[in-house]
């Protein structure tokens, strides 16, 4: 592909490193930008940028989050005592649009895989047995993607449960295999929630 200005070269090449962006459609994007209101990319920029600078981590359950404790930790209302094991943000979002989960979450931050490089100790796991350990968690609710990389993730983690006072179930199979869980219907999601199956059981099916 040919450019006719460094400048349209450098943003074309910086668009078309987000994932699922191709050159042509980053090219399509950047002129798009172009044709707008300078006022407008001047916002976008601005929104990425304090993204970057001021984006925090909760302390509690590790998702993205604006201040120190996520809105969903500090919730009064909500089940201390039940925790959703989720891959990332992405997961948390599509649980809470069902409206049939009150409990808390706690995000691993993505799921072992070595041919990517990723390893247990890449992921939020250890903090997640200390909690276990600390008696505050009395059901771990499996939730990860119905793919070798999540389950593995998750006999990972049961492993490392063994022996310890918690009730361990991961959510029904209405998750198609291989389906990621944010791409799931609101309905689907919400009832794989609510019929939700000890993890041993899953394990005996598998």
């Amino acid at each position: 592909m040919e450019f006719s200005s460094k400048l349209l070269e450098n943003a074309v090449y910086e668009m078309s490193q987000l994932p699922g962006i191709g050159k042509r459609t980053a090219l399509r994007l950047v002129l798009h930008l172009l044709r707008q209101p300078e006022a407008q990319t001047e916002h976008l920029t601005l929104a990425l940028g304090q993204l970057r600078k001021e984006i925090k981590f909760c302390k509690k359950c590790h998702s993205i989050s604006d201040v120190e404790i996520c809105d969903i930790c500090s919730n009064p209302s909500r089940e201390k005592e039940l925790v959703c094991v989720v891959e990332d943000i992405r997961d948390v979002m599509a649980i809470e649009s069902t409206g049939q989960y009150r409990g808390l979450y706690h995000v691993l931050g993505g799921k072992i895989s070595p041919l990517d490089g990723i390893g247990p100790q890449d992921l939020k796991i250890s903090s997640l047995v200390e909690k276990v350990k600390s008696g505050e968690i009395k059901e771990l609710i499996f939730a990860l993607s119905a793919t070798m990389e999540g389950d593995t993730t998750n006999f990972y983690i049961y492993r490392q449960l063994e022996g310890l006072e918690v009730k361990i179930s991961t959510i029904a199979r209405g998750i198609g295999v291989n389906d990621e869980l944010e791409y799931a219907d609101e309905v689907t999601l919400g009832r794989s929630i609510m019929n939700r199956i000890p993890f041993e059981n899953a394990l005996k099916n598998s």
